[in-house]
């Protein structure tokens, strides 16, 4: 069972008591992420959540490792376009500590000038990976088609330019709008754990910290009157695809029948793609769907590796599966075993402390509200194979593609996915 508990500054503490178990997750949510970033601060919010882990003002960058370490606990942290967040394993005896760790790096950090230097390299040697990375280099392609001259459609960890330019006073501004505000903050927490003992920790350590200023992004736009495309040739053994549209933001009603529709369509092995592109032709090791939702936005994505010479043929054939769905729909025990494949692998997942927390943090940090796994379940059941296939031509409309491709491209091969991509069949 949830509990939540507001602090009179904002302060957002939510828990999940879940006494079978010996652990607890504990999670810090600030509500920023990239797209809250200027362009000229391009990558600082990903820079912040590295440079707290090099001091607080309690904790060294030493103590603060072997404090969670030392005592069997991992500790980590993850930056996305609109939450940061912190967080930590640990036996439950260790809570206290851990709580407090996590609290000082992340409201009272250091933010020194030799920690910033030093960590900038380390920064830029993670953008260089993620361009040696063709996987991930078609996807910023994708984003850039899907939001352009947006921060959404910008890398998250910036760029070695923009990295390189940003000074302690930028990151002390940064922290000091988004991080040291508790209006802007959720604890999350999962496992044995008692509510009022978490509360108690978050009250005598930020319950005295004013409440800060509610900030705003810059709205996506949503609209696309034609489909784009994006290719890169680089000499590499396979070619990675990505197509993607503009799907459903976290409010819109038929946001689960469009992440049913991604498990249909390739959300695990029994999915029409895997069958279809793997399975019956052989033609890629990878492919997949999701379909995912952000405050005011959301995308469908298929994603897929190919072989260089079969990239015609594998996009020919993706673009006849999503028309199939449109046209036929899909049968009702496909449906029905595709919506218990979500539900199964949710409730596997929430088994977990660390997984539980994550649910409830982001639940709670994006939507300022709680979903227990049987209002899910409710909310999936009253889906109909009808409500696939509608949402289907309502999202997978051909004028709205977006391909990005990286890999060995010939110039023939460039010009057969532009004729086929740019001019689909109606």
């Amino acid at each position: 069972m949830y509990t939540k508990t507001t602090l009179p500054n904002g302060l957002r503490i939510i828990t999940n008591d879940m006494q079978e178990r010996d652990s607890i997750a504990l999670g810090f949510w600030i509500g920023v992420g990239s797209r809250y970033e200027e362009d000229r601060l391009e990558g600082i919010a990903h820079f912040l959540e590295h440079i707290v882990f090099k001091g607080s003002k309690k904790y060294s960058c030493e103590e603060i490792k072997t404090s969670i370490e030392g005592v069997g606990g991992s500790l980590n942290a993850f930056t996305c376009e609109e939450q940061t967040c912190f967080y930590v394993k640990i036996p439950i005896k260790h809570l206290k500590k851990a709580f407090d760790v996590l609290c000082d790096m992340v409201v009272y950090p250091r933010i020194a000038d030799d920690d910033i230097t030093k960590e900038k390299t380390v920064i830029i040697e993670e953008i260089k990976m993620y361009r040696d990375l063709p996987q991930h280099t078609v996807m910023q392609f994708l984003f850039g088609l899907l939001w352009p001259n947006h921060p959404l459609g910008r890398n998250l960890v910036g760029t070695p330019k923009s990295v390189a330019a940003l000074s302690r006073d930028d990151l002390k501004q940064f922290h000091k709008t988004y991080f040291y505000n508790p209006g802007n903050i959720v604890i999350a927490a999962a496992g044995k754990v008692d509510h009022a003992r978490v509360v108690h920790l978050a009250q005598e350590s930020l319950g005295k910290i004013p409440k800060g200023t509610h900030q705003h992004y810059l709205k996506a736009s949503n609209t696309q009157s034609q489909a784009q495309i994006k290719l890169f040739s680089k000499p590499i053994e396979q070619m990675h695809l990505a197509l993607g549209v503009i799907g459903y933001d976290d409010h819109n009603p038929d946001r689960y029948a469009l992440s049913l529709l991604s498990t249909i369509l390739g959300g695990n092995m029994s999915s029409r793609l895997f069958v279809e592109i793997r399975e019956k032709r052989g033609l890629a090791y990878s492919i997949g769907a999701v379909a995912s939702t952000m405050h005011d936005t959301g995308t469908f994505l298929i994603r897929a590796g190919v072989d260089h010479q079969k990239i015609i043929e594998t996009v020919t054939l993706i673009l006849e599966e999503l028309d199939k769905i449109k046209r036929f729909g899909v049968k009702r025990d496909e449906f029905i075993r595709s919506r218990d494949y979500v539900l199964g692998q949710m409730l596997l997942a929430l088994e977990d402390t660390m997984e539980h927390m994550l649910w409830i943090g982001e639940t709670l940090i994006s939507l300022n509200g709680t979903k227990t796994l049987p209002s899910l379940i409710k909310d999936f059941k009253k889906i109909t194979p009808g409500d696939i296939q509608r949402v289907a031509n309502a999202v997978l409309r051909p004028e709205r593609y977006n391909l990005a491709v990286v890999g060995p491209l010939t110039q023939q091969q460039q010009n057969q996915l532009s004729g086929l991509f740019l001019a689909p069949k109606a």
